[in-house]
Formats: structure tokens, sequence, C-alpha cells
């Protein structure tokens, strides 16, 4: 009778192994990616019942961070808290990738979605994104600026291009941060980024929101319209955040996981929070979100053909 309730007990049991669940963030401390990893983990943490420690890789195009998400053990104690370049865009535009999603890594749930905002100095005469495209076509010198290529503000530059048949000077920074402040700076005309990043700037009114990249006004910036709106079509481009586990990891241990991500993201602070930060919670099943991997994939993988977009 003893040995039937110990082995009732072990079965109840979590099937992840430790008391420390290491979070992987293939971005410094600070961004937008880090801000959402530790706006999720307390939450977590409570369904997860242990703790969950944030480990900023960043490098590399997020090379750096899958390794050590792919060399830790499968058993739930370290996921990748992934954004969507590192997956469906790295692979189609580095040749020679050091790692293969779609073999080293296995698809927990989708958390997250954020679109692109065009923004340019307050000073900017801009005032739509046909201003940006008349300007173009006048013969003048048109710098669009993005935080990197192969990010995605770069392919939504890119689809904009390819949808307006102008032509821009494409300013790709290391990261976010100085490509906002050489654009409130007046250094760059435009700045194609996640509306995560941007909130802050255009609330302190730093940076004047030209238009977003979704089918449909964004309810926390409802007075900024559409590019359709404005008659430039196709360009939607939106960047998500979701989690990954190393490849070998069971079954039960990702539904474990994606149970605990959903109830997280169904958490009313929490989805507050993320909301006031320019993110909207998007949990998804396994499945879901591996058809979403493949769809971007091909969509981005496309355009990056298409377009003839190389890597530094």
């Amino acid at each position: 009778m003893a040995l039937a309730c110990a082995m009732a007990a072990l079965c109840s049991q979590s099937a992840m192994a430790a008391d420390i669940a290491r979070m992987v963030v293939a971005f410094p401390a600070g961004g937008p990616a880090d801000a959402l990893a530790r706006s999720i983990a307390k939450q977590l943490e409570i369904e997860l019942k242990r703790t969950v420690i944030i480990d900023n890789r960043p490098g590399a195009n997020g090379a750096i961070a899958v390794s050590a998400v792919t060399k830790g053990p499968a058993d739930g104690s370290v996921f990748f808290l992934t954004s969507a370049g590192a997956i469906v865009i790295n692979p189609a535009l580095y040749k020679n990738l050091s790692y293969k999603p779609e073999k080293d890594l296995v698809p927990v749930s989708l958390v997250t979605t954020t679109p692109q905002v065009i923004v340019a100095p307050m000073q900017s005469k801009f005032t739509t994104a046909k201003d940006i495209v008349v300007l173009s076509r006048s013969g003048k010198a048109v710098s669009l600026a993005s935080s990197g290529v192969g990010s995605m503000p770069h392919m939504a530059i890119e689809l904009f291009k390819a949808s307006t048949g102008a032509e821009f000077l494409h300013v790709a920074y290391k990261g976010a941060a100085p490509a906002i402040t050489d654009t409130i700076g007046g250094q760059v005309d435009a700045f194609f980024g996640d509306a995560s990043g941007l909130l802050p700037f255009i609330a302190g009114k730093k940076l004047k929101p030209i238009a977003v990249t979704t089918s449909a006004r964004l309810p926390y910036l409802p007075n900024v319209p559409t590019l359709e709106e404005g008659g430039i079509k196709g360009v939607i481009a939106e960047n998500w955040y979701g989690v990954m586990v190393p490849a070998g990891t069971s079954q039960k241990v990702v539904q474990e996981l994606n149970s605990a991500i959903r109830k997280t993201l169904e958490n009313k602070e929490v989805k507050a929070g993320l909301t006031t930060m320019g993110m909207t919670p998007a949990p998804s099943s396994p499945s879901e979100f591996a058809s979403r991997i493949r769809s971007d994939g091909e969509k981005w993988s496309r355009l990056i053909t298409e377009r003839r977009v190389k890597p530094e």
C-alpha cells in the first residue's frame, strides 16, 4: 500500500526535473525582449512551481543563445524566449548558420506579437507614409533606419520598397537603441521599429508616428493609420516572441510548459503589462506555433531571395 502511494505521488509530479528553470534570451538586458522576459517570469514561476532565471545571451544573430539552449538538458529546465528573426529570417539570410531551428529546437508556444511602426523626428515634415515615397521619387535621398540587417524592421523596409517601387537608403544599426537616438536627432529620415520599443518615445513626444504595418489600427495607437489606408498595399510585418526547447524534449514536458505559458498570459496583470508595452499576448498550441514558423519562414525566405538581401 505504501509503495503504491509513493508511486502515485511520483506520477503526479511535474515532468520537469529541476527546481530552477533558465529562460535564455538572445538580447541584452534593458531591451524589449528582456522586458518581456521579466514581465512574464514571476507569474511563470507560480505556474511552473520553480524559480525562473533570465539568462541574457546576446550576439551572433541569436546563435549564442541557441547554442546555450541546445547544449542544455532536454528536460524543460532550459528554454528559449526567441524573437522571429532567429527562427524565420536568419536561416534564409545566413547560409552557414550554426544551427537549424527545425532540427535543433521544438516549438512550445507563441508568446506575444508586436507590429512595426514607422516613426520620424518630431521636426520632420512627414505626416504620412506617402510623403516619404513622394520625397524619394523627387530624387532626394531618403534614409530609412532599422535595428539591423535581417531584423523584422529590415524586412518591413524591404516590403515597403517592393510595394512602392521607390528607392531608399537602408541604414542598418546594431540594435534599436542607437537607431532611435539618431532618428530623434534627425540623422535619419525615418525608422521602422517594433511598437514595443517605440511607445515611450511616441508618448514622450520625441518621435512622430507615421503609420503601422498591420491590417487594422492598433488599440494603443488609434490615431495612427495603417499603410493600407494610405494606399500602400502588402506591407504586413509583425515581430513575435515565442518559447522553444531543445530537440529531444518529451511531449509531456512541452505540454507542461505550454500550459504554464498559457496560464501566465491569461493573468490580468500580465496581459495589462504587455499591452502597455505594445505587445499582444498570443498563446498558442505547439502545433499552431510550428505552423506560424513555417508560414513566416516561407514568407521571409521568398522576400530575401526576391530582394536579394545580403548579410553584412
